[in-house]
């Protein structure tokens, strides 16, 4: 059990999971964040943002053209949509009689179904960008059944705007102040801070509407 804990704590650590898996752990991260209920405490911003100042550095750990590496992690964050919205369809309403559990947390199903309410199909798209609640936007949308060519749209450009605005912005920033590479665990930091400001505002803000008379 220490050892799945340990390896989970790694889980979180963009530096890690890059240096440690490579590719493949990157592509696996992606999937699992943005379509799996299970994936929703895994680092999605931070990992792509890192991910791309990576590739910047003359010790490029993908080794491969940075182009095709944004191509792969999107096809990745496609596909865990896909999945989620799969999942969402077959399991329906009764997710939201699930009990809390390590790797599920009810109250994100919720949030998410709240802003797909709000914004409807685009809230596929919006939803990339805002963590807790991209990992369970796909499976609403599979749960209320949205249109699939509709979701498959969104999906797509959604994806691809969320992989190639986070990676490149972290590849330009690595090609222009490359000492920043030797402070990432700071990066991340301010990156999980600006990330997840809105969502804490919204819980902050629902919070106090629900103890008004």
């Amino acid at each position: 059990m220490h050892d799945v804990i340990e390896f989970l704590k790694h889980l979180i650590n963009p530096s890690w999971i890059i240096h440690h898996g490579g590719l493949y752990l990157l592509l696996f991260v992606i999937f699992a964040e943005t379509g799996l209920f299970v994936g929703f405490f895994l680092p999605g911003d931070s990992l792509l943002f890192v991910a791309g100042m990576l590739a910047a550095h003359p010790d490029d750990p993908f080794e491969m053209p940075f182009a095709l590496v944004v191509m792969l992690v999107a096809a990745a964050g496609i596909l865990g949509n896909f999945t989620g919205y799969w999942f969402g369809k077959k399991s329906g309403p009764l997710l939201f009689k699930r009990e809390d559990s390590l790797f599920f947390k009810k109250k994100h199903l919720i949030a998410a179904h709240e802003f797909y309410e709000k914004h409807g199909g685009l809230a596929i798209i919006f939803a990339r960008f805002l963590p807790f609640i991209r990992t369970f936007a796909p499976i609403v949308a599979g749960i209320v059944k949205m249109d699939y060519r509709k979701f498959t749209l969104f999906n797509i450009i959604g994806c691809v705007l969320w992989v190639s605005t986070m990676m490149c912005a972290g590849y330009f920033l690595g090609i222009s102040f490359p000492w920043l590479g030797d402070h990432l665990e700071w990066i991340v930091l301010i990156i999980v801070l600006i990330t997840t400001a809105p969502v804490i505002f919204r819980v902050i803000l629902g919070s106090r509407k629900s103890t008004l008379p």
